[in-house]
């Protein structure tokens, strides 16, 4: 009975996001004729704010948000900074512009700039589209905008896993979000988040629950190489991901983390 409601909460939640996208992207097209830059980007931030809301109180998906204070403050406009996040589910991609203050710039495949309405108004954002076909294009472009939108004060965010990666797994952590950082010369910054265990990758069925989000403290990259920078980040979300997660981490104990800050609850 419990799989069957669900079903009917998150058939309800997809429905909520089909109806309103369309005349939102409509709107943030129009609006980009006339304003690009910050306009544009929290336009769209508000339809995510619509998405995570609903499907809070559609499906019961909460969330809630520690370390919020290692994260640049919000009059602090000019400090950008590399976030390098797990990646389990849809739920973080539509949350991050949500719930953070600051305009952050996606590194992701250009081919999600072709679905229809969401994607195109995507793309009249100041973000960083790639070709993963073209690699040696692709980084050049993360870097050369990388290091633009960094000097801007935007956060610039990637996914070190490339993909989606199951509730409990780990995928391979890849070393372009912390090459960026040592050749743009800004912090990175690791967040462990649990989405998976409200919505799964691959699927639409979502399930009542909380949703641990979990930033990590700037790490600097002068004088450090990709590879152990990228090993030190991988170290701390995954511990994390087992100390938030524990029940989804049968073959390790949850890693303590001294003087984790309370929560903000939603």
């Amino acid at each position: 009975m419990s799989t069957l409601l669900s079903a009917l909460r998150s058939l309800i939640f997809v429905l909520v996001l089909v109806v309103t996208v369309i005349p939102w992207a409509l709107g943030v097209l129009l609006l980009s004729i006339f304003r690009r830059g910050d306009p544009v980007y929290w336009a769209c931030a508000g339809w995510l704010k619509v998405a995570i809301w609903s499907a809070r109180y559609i499906c019961g998906v909460r969330w809630r948000i520690h370390g919020m204070d290692n994260l640049p403050t919000a009059s602090d406009r000019k400090a950008g900074v590399v976030l390098l996040s797990k990646h389990q589910s849809t739920w973080e991609t539509f949350a991050y512009p949500a719930l953070l203050s600051h305009p952050l710039a996606y590194v992701f495949k250009r081919e999600l700039l072709y679905v229809p309405f969401f994607g195109w108004a995507m793309a009249r954002m100041d973000m960083i589209h790639i070709d993963r076909g073209r690699r040696t294009e692709a980084w050049n472009k993360v870097l050369t905008q990388g290091k633009r939108l960094g000097g801007m004060g935007n956060w610039v965010i990637m996914f070190p896993e490339g993909t989606r990666i199951a509730r409990g797994q780990v995928g391979e952590y890849k070393t372009g979000g912390t090459r960026l950082a040592i050749e743009a010369g800004l912090p990175v910054v690791p967040i462990a988040v649990t989405a998976a265990r409200c919505w799964p990758r691959k699927s639409f069925l979502l399930r009542p629950g909380v949703v641990d989000i979990s930033i990590g403290r700037q790490i600097r990259p002068e004088g450090r190489e990709p590879g152990e920078l990228m090993t030190e980040v991988k170290t701390w979300i995954e511990s994390e991901m087992r100390r938030l997660d524990p029940e989804a981490y049968q073959d390790a104990s949850p890693a303590a983390v001294a003087g984790q800050p309370a929560p903000h609850r939603r």
